[in-house]
């Protein structure tokens, strides 16, 4: 489904934020990527729908070249890949209900979308996915007056309602306290089980990491320098990512190299 070949980002500056990245990442995975904080874990999650763009090598998605790719082919590709940010990114003054029915944006024109002409099946689709993430009952409240974990299920739920078969989550839990980020972190793990929806999520938390995950992308100044399975992650491979060995449930979010 997504597969980087010799893959490079070199930004305006000069600084290079991915270096020859090769894998692929397979329907159904559920991949955490760790890595020091500049390691280039949010560029490498970041080129898959394009949000940044590639220098080198070849970036396809769904049988899509996304080097290539831009105007409607290039929506349509993100149509099918949710996004879910460490801020939530959604609008605060506007209900639950209306924030997550703009994950259906891409299926209509700027005009429909102003006018916001959804059909029924539309507003069905986000009352489910609402229902889905244990929510439902939120559906008219302003999304400012939901807690932080709340509010992260709103966005992704808004990630659900576009119907994706990929979703990428770039510090999903950063911002949550401990208890919420558990239940968030088991709403991703029963997506991909239950829907069969591919997660690609950046971690600081090794820990978290390796319960959830089915698969880990170690990365280290732009280059991955591990990818397997969470129980092959010794000492050794986290020595070889970060440089020491992180504590237990260590935020190694602001530790620079």
């Amino acid at each position: 489904m997504i597969k980087f070949e010799h893959v490079n980002k070199i930004y305006p500056n000069g600084f290079q934020g991915l270096t020859d990245v090769n894998l692929t990442i397979n329907d159904g995975d559920f991949v955490c990527i760790i890595g020091l904080s500049g390691a280039g874990k949010s560029t490498l999650i970041r080129t898959i729908n394009k949000m940044h763009t590639i220098e080198g090598g070849t970036l396809t998605v769904n049988d899509v070249d996304m080097g290539t790719v831009k105007g409607k082919e290039l929506r349509e590709v993100r149509k099918h890949i949710g996004m879910i940010f460490q801020s939530f990114n959604l609008v605060k003054r506007s209900s639950v209900f209306k924030n997550v029915l703009s994950g259906r944006v891409g299926y209509h024109t700027t005009w429909g979308t102003i006018f916001s002409h959804y059909s029924k099946e539309e507003k069905q689709l986000a009352l489910r996915s609402l229902d889905k993430l244990g929510i439902l009952d939120k559906a008219f409240v302003r999304a400012d007056q939901l807690s932080g974990g709340q509010q992260q299920r709103v966005a992704l739920a808004r990630a659900l309602t576009q119907e994706p078969n990929i979703i990428l989550a770039d510090e999903p839990v950063a911002s949550l306290d401990p208890v919420t980020t558990v239940e968030v972190m088991n709403d991703f793990k029963r997506i991909n089980q239950e829907l069969g929806i591919t997660i690609v999520a950046n971690m600081h938390h090794v820990d978290l990491s390796l319960k959830y995950a089915t698969r880990i992308l170690g990365v280290k100044a732009g280059r991955v320098v591990f990818d397997g399975k969470p129980e092959d992650v010794n000492d050794e491979v986290l020595t070889e990512i970060y440089g020491r060995l992180p504590g237990k449930n260590e935020n190694l979010g602001n530790i620079e190299e």
